[in-house]
């Protein structure tokens, strides 16, 4: 993706299921958890490097003993950072005492995070400030056990106020209006009442104390507490958390907007939001990595032992899972995702093609970002299987007549491809005036000059994405004109971004994107800006009456506009002021997206079609607040 785009954060759930005694014995290290916590956090790193945090919970500890641990950062290298004081927490020990290693219920009882449950989190802001309080994960404590309650997620909420408010009228005063307090607090609420039900319940039973809360920590019902809980959230989510008594779970939202997986065996049981890092931390193989389904929890009882609990009734919602994981956010090495990124690649074929005039000897085919790597290989494998058809057809047709030069030159086609730019990663833009900002910008990228015949070859590259074209037209284009090719062609493996996300993505502000700017200058140029007051009018009647459907009203804007048309105008604004080489856009086709991607058809920010009613009113107030020059976030 050229465009720089914060998103989707990652987490990291690992409950060990023997005791800590077995992985010194088997593995040589009592601290195999936390080894394995680490490698499934950075091999996300991907997914958020705004801050991280940990938490661990301690297992059979006695009153007046530290049993829950938590870290958070966010420094430049916040994982490096927790980790690094996590274990100076053993060094200092060792120093003290070097023979207490030795004796791990010691060592237990002394060292802060030496625990078998462990939950991690990468933040990526989508918006607000960046500081130790907005990094996960959250903690509700509690001096009953079972009621203490640690909560880290990868979600958005887009009816947080409501959420916020019915809490206000539990008779509740929160701290915060942030969904995530909002959320931990909504859990938290039916947490108490379960345990004041049980607590009821068993004081029929004795009159003992401890007796009581032992029996409500066996008998809590947690996948009663998170069905209750989420009955109102409206948005996509992937929440982890951990209770003092040592149950933990992870819940998905109904459509399966953000993604979740586990693995687990006689050892562990790991939640990360992508596959990969649990092949890596484990060695697993693709088919021991199972999903958490849409609407459902993984919940892990205090003694290890694990199950699915349908949380809502998935089976009436449809799944919507994020197709832009497949684009973009997940890690490429997942064998699924490498592939259908490649037939994104591939399905791009046929309009290139008919685009150059199958003009292969005079097309240069290359990719920008690193992030388009995988859709370029699938555009050249589909490349050559269309030159070797037309090769194989040319021998068949013209073969006995052709001369041995001809045939030669046919059997010799190659199609050219080249690392047309590279990103200087060093340089940073640290000048704040606008032309000698973009004057800076412009060298972001280096390229190889002479690699191209200058004024005849077409230069294809390939994006993964185009939100809001602006390092396209400051950097990458002006570096890419530097070779003076005839015709430059950027081709974006996802469709046309013109609604906003409202799930976790960075992509609220409806003005920023290039879609969204060409169609209304398609309109202006057509006199027809009073269609945008129309759907102004519809937008603030939509959202004054709640009792009405939720409609996406800015489904309106693109109405008459074709794809082709939206193409064009954005070429034209992304084209460089002062650039005379002729730029062309084409967009991956919203079917083929499904065509590749069959098992997630979440594409509302394509299709403007939400999988939640509250993803079309937020589309709604993202159009009034364009329409009124704000810049807040819409949800």
């Amino acid at each position: 993706m050229s465009d720089g785009l914060h998103h989707e954060c990652g987490i990291a759930l690992l409950r060990l299921r023997k005791p800590l005694s077995f992985f010194r014995e088997k593995y040589g290290n009592p601290f195999y958890g936390w080894n394995k916590l680490y490698l499934l956090m950075e091999k996300q790193h991907n997914r958020g490097q705004d801050g991280a945090g940990v938490a661990s919970i301690k297992l059979h500890m006695r009153p007046g003993q530290r049993y829950i641990s938590r870290a958070r950062s966010v420094s430049a290298q916040p994982i490096r950072e927790i980790f690094d004081r996590i274990y100076a927490n053993l060094d200092e020990v060792r120093r003290q005492d070097p023979a207490l290693p030795n004796d791990l219920d010691a060592l237990k009882s002394r060292l802060p995070y030496f625990g078998e449950l462990l939950l991690g989190h990468l933040r990526y802001g989508t918006h607000g400030k960046n500081s130790i309080e907005t990094c996960h994960p959250f903690l509700r404590q509690s001096n009953w056990r079972a009621r203490n309650l640690v909560v880290a997620g990868n979600f958005n909420m887009t009816n947080t106020p409501e959420l916020f408010g019915r809490l206000v009228d539990l008779g509740q005063h929160p701290k915060e209006r942030a969904d995530t307090v909002t959320v931990m607090e909504n859990i938290g609420h039916f947490l108490d009442l379960e345990h004041e039900e049980l607590g009821r319940q068993f004081t029929t039973e004795s009159d003992d104390a401890l007796w009581v809360q032992s029996q409500i920590e066996s008998a809590l019902d947690l996948a009663k507490v998170l069905t209750k809980a989420s009955r109102h959230w409206d948005g996509g989510y992937a929440m982890a958390g951990m209770l003092g008594h040592g149950a933990s779970f992870v819940l998905r939202d109904p459509a399966g907007i953000r993604p979740a997986y586990f693995y687990a065996n006689e050892e562990v049981v790991a939640v990360a939001s992508e596959r990969p890092p649990l092949f890596t931390a484990f060695g697993a193989q693709p088919s021991d990595v199972r999903e958490v389904p849409p609407g459902h929890a993984l919940i892990i009882n205090p003694d290890g032992s694990y199950a699915l609990h349908r949380i809502h009734a998935s089976e009436e919602v449809e799944r919507r899972s994020c197709s832009f994981e497949r684009i973009y956010f997940s890690r490429g090495n997942d064998p699924d995702i490498y592939a259908e990124r490649k037939k994104l690649g591939a399905l791009l074929v046929p309009r290139i093609l008919e685009h150059i005039h199958h003009d292969f000897r005079n097309t240069v085919f290359s990719y920008i970002p690193n992030t388009a790597e995988v859709a370029f290989y699938g555009m050249m494998e589909e490349l050559n299987r269309h030159l070797q058809a037309d090769t194989l057809r040319l021998l068949q047709e013209r073969g006995t007549e052709a001369s041995e030069e001809e045939r030669t030159e046919w059997v010799g086609r190659r199609v050219r491809m080249e690392k047309v730019a590279i990103k200087d990663a060093k340089l940073r833009t640290f000048i704040t005036d606008g032309q000698q900002r973009d004057d800076l910008v412009a060298h972001v990228y280096d390229t190889t000059l002479g690699i191209i015949q200058a004024g005849i070859d077409t230069l294809v590259v390939v994006d993964d994405s185009i939100v809001r074209g602006t390092t396209l037209r400051q950097s990458i284009i002006r570096t890419l004109a530097r070779l003076q090719p005839k015709r430059i062609v950027i081709v974006s493996s996802a469709p046309q971004i013109r609604y906003p996300d409202c799930y976790g993505i960075d992509m609220s502000r409806l003005g920023e994107f290039i879609a969204f700017q060409a169609a209304v200058s398609l309109l202006q140029a057509r006199n027809q800006s009073a269609l945008l007051e129309e759907i102004q009018q519809l937008c603030k009647e939509r959202l004054s009456q709640p009792d009405l459907p939720a409609v996406n009203e800015v489904l309106r804007v693109y109405e008459g506009l074709s794809r082709q048309e939206l193409e064009a105008e954005i070429a034209r604004l992304i084209t460089p002021v002062g650039c005379d080489i002729p730029v062309d856009v084409i967009y991956q086709d919203l079917a083929d997206l499904h065509r590749a991607c069959p098992a997630h058809q979440g594409d509302w920010y394509f299709s403007g079609h939400y999988p939640t009613p509250g993803g079309h009113r937020v589309a709604n107030r993202a159009f009034l607040q364009y329409m009124s020059g704000a810049n807040g976030r819409p949800y």
